[in-house]
């Protein structure tokens, strides 16, 4: 069959080559006419301080385009503009700072949520609880004006011995003056102990006698042969259980209205990623609920406790490092030892003031033996999952790190694994190089310094020790990649006050705690955006502005790498995004 020629202007075409060729002229005509609008941007950035977070140093664009959730361009501002479309929002920061939304290395937010019902017993700067008095008027007053009425527990959250006046916990009989017809628990700002009125033991059926439970210790007189009323570790845990299960539940979709409400706090604070530290089997079913019903924006990473769930380590295991919606499994949580600032943390040499009923020797104790702590590591890596474990005092990350050393010896621990020893708070300066030499990765809290640096100095390390928590500086110098948390609900989520704490570490008083342990302010925010992202193993996805990641992004009004660094907590969240929608904006 013979192809039929047109003659055209002298040229001979076949007649289909014909119609492509005047086809391709007007598609041309019209791309020129118009923008294609598959590349359009949903959202381009102009006018403020862009801080990318991706180079060792601070980087700025003049211009960032989003689209469909993603970071689509960064750089020239007239380049950008080139993907503006008749839909694209403009966005004028007007001299603002963009960044990274930050990342929560480690926090607890099934934790927060469960003690939003709790009264508010913390001090000076995130509340006015500065004596038992000021504790007991709380109290009191959350009774009558919600008309608690008699036999309903009341739970109380945040008291600080540090920093109250007293500096001492209170007492059962002290309580007892608050209520004798409500059962009464109040949770150190630790979360590693609390106190208990008369009523609560008694009903609880703890005597004197009772015997001090696995890993916990219950509080007593030996002079007076009475309970004080004092829960450490996991007598307090037991404690706030007991509480919590004899409050009103609520059903229906309202069991997540709290995680909800402590979602939107993570994202009033800049937050995009949020970290549950530690929760037992009810938590966990409490957010993968809500992820199930789509009412999740975050992205939620679950460090499953494992003493109360070491029997699912295997169903976990579909959820490991795999986003399902919003959720994934991150790594198991161990909890090797108590609090420094609450005097339970596990140390080497004795604290400076021992707490009440202790000898001048006491250093603390850990929660588990040296077998315990073993076999559940092995048990985690076993089943090829990694590990996050709470060490405070040194004897602890002793502990810690001469296990994961022995473990990566027999092979369990595998180089894939990212496993971290969180707070590594009473960190010597000989066990700052063993992290590298070993492989894991210091979580750090700096804010420590601030909030309770006078206390260590004074009644719980010395100055030398104190001088010498959280050391930032020399795990920088030694090119340990570390992050920064804030452990809420210890402190709220708050994020810029551990960066403002890391830069000066100065204290209540005004002392300068460690000076040669300050880093710079973008060192300091590398540790909640990439070196963040690093430790959940999603530094191709998160913390930093690149194109392709997700568009989760943070509006500050005022650049924390330019401003006096006495100001970077006085910083405020403007606008925070999730994969380029607004989660949070300050009205």
């Amino acid at each position: 069959m013979k192809t039929k020629l047109i003659e055209t202007n002298s040229d001979f075409f076949p007649s289909h080559l014909l119609y492509i060729f005047y086809l391709s002229i007007l598609l041309g005509i019209l791309s020129c006419a118009k923008p294609n609008k598959g590349n359009n941007a949903d959202t381009i950035y102009i006018n403020g301080d862009i801080l990318t977070m991706a180079g060792d140093k601070a980087d700025y664009v003049e211009a960032v385009a989003l689209k469909d959730g993603k970071i689509l361009f960064t750089g020239n501002r007239g380049e950008a503009m080139k993907l503006k479309g008749d839909s694209t929002k403009v966005i004028d920061l007007k001299g603002q700072t963009l960044m990274p939304g930050f990342i929560d290395a480690h926090g607890h937010v099934s934790l927060y949520a469960q003690l939003s019902a709790a009264v508010n017993l913390l001090p000076e700067p995130y509340g006015t609880v500065m004596s038992i008095a000021d504790l007991q008027k709380a109290m009191k007053n959350f009774i009558i004006q919600n008309k608690i009425p008699p036999g309903m527990p009341v739970m109380g959250n945040g008291y600080d011995d540090a920093i109250m006046q007293e500096h001492r916990h209170p007492t059962a009989q002290e309580l007892d003056a608050i209520s004798t017809v409500n059962p009464i628990y109040i949770l150190h700002t630790s979360g590693h102990m609390g106190v208990a009125n008369s009523l609560l033991l008694k009903n609880m059926g703890i005597t004197y006698d009772t015997p001090d439970p696995e890993g916990g210790v219950i509080g007593r007189d030996p002079k007076t042969h009475q309970l004080t009323g004092k829960m450490i570790e996991n007598a307090n845990v037991n404690s706030m259980l007991y509480v919590v299960k004899q409050l009103p539940q609520p059903s229906g979709d309202d069991v997540f209205k709290s995680l909800l409400a402590a979602e939107r706090e993570w994202f009033a604070n800049g937050q995009t990623t949020i970290c549950d530290g530690r929760p037992d089997p009810g938590s966990i079913k409490l957010v993968f609920g809500a992820n199930d019903k789509n009412l999740l924006k975050g992205d939620y990473i679950i460090l499953p406790d494992y003493d109360t769930n070491k029997d699912s380590l295997t169903a976990f295991k579909k959820y490991y490092k795999t986003y399902h919606n919003r959720v994934k499994i991150g790594a198991i949580k161990m909890t090797f030892d108590g609090s420094p600032q609450g005097k339970s943390a596990w140390l080497t040499q004795p604290y400076l003031v021992p707490p009440d009923g202790e000898s001048a020797d006491f250093k603390g104790q850990p929660i588990y033996t040296h077998e315990a702590a073993y076999n559940g590591l092995k048990d985690i890596f076993s089943h090829g999952m990694q590990a996050h474990v709470h060490c405070n005092g040194d004897a602890a990350i002793d502990e810690g790190l001469n296990l994961m050393e022995r473990l990566k010896k027999e092979g369990l621990l595998t180089s894939d694994m990212r496993c971290v020893l969180v707070h590594s708070q009473v960190c010597r300066k000989d066990q700052v190089s063993r992290f590298k030499e070993i492989g894991i990765m210091p979580s750090w809290f700096p804010t420590h310094c601030y909030l309770w640096g006078d206390w260590h100095m004074n009644s719980v390390l010395g100055k030398d020790r104190a001088s010498h928590i959280s050391p930032l500086k020399e795990g920088l110098d030694q090119g340990i990649r570390f992050t920064i948390h804030h452990d809420s609900p210890v402190t709220p989520p708050d994020l810029l006050t551990a960066i403002y704490a890391a830069v000066n570490r100065k204290t209540r008083s005004g002392f300068i705690l460690g000076p040669e342990q300050r880093v710079s302010p973008y060192e300091a925010l590398k540790a909640i955006t990439m070196n963040a992202a690093w430790q959940w193993g999603e530094e191709n996805e998160k913390g930093s502005i690149e194109k392709g990641k997700k568009a989760d992004l943070v509006i500050l009004d005022k650049n924390p790498v330019k401003v006096d660094p006495l100001t970077i907590k006085d910083i405020k969240v403007m606008e925070t995004f999730k994969e380029g929608k607004s989660v949070f904006k300050r009205e």
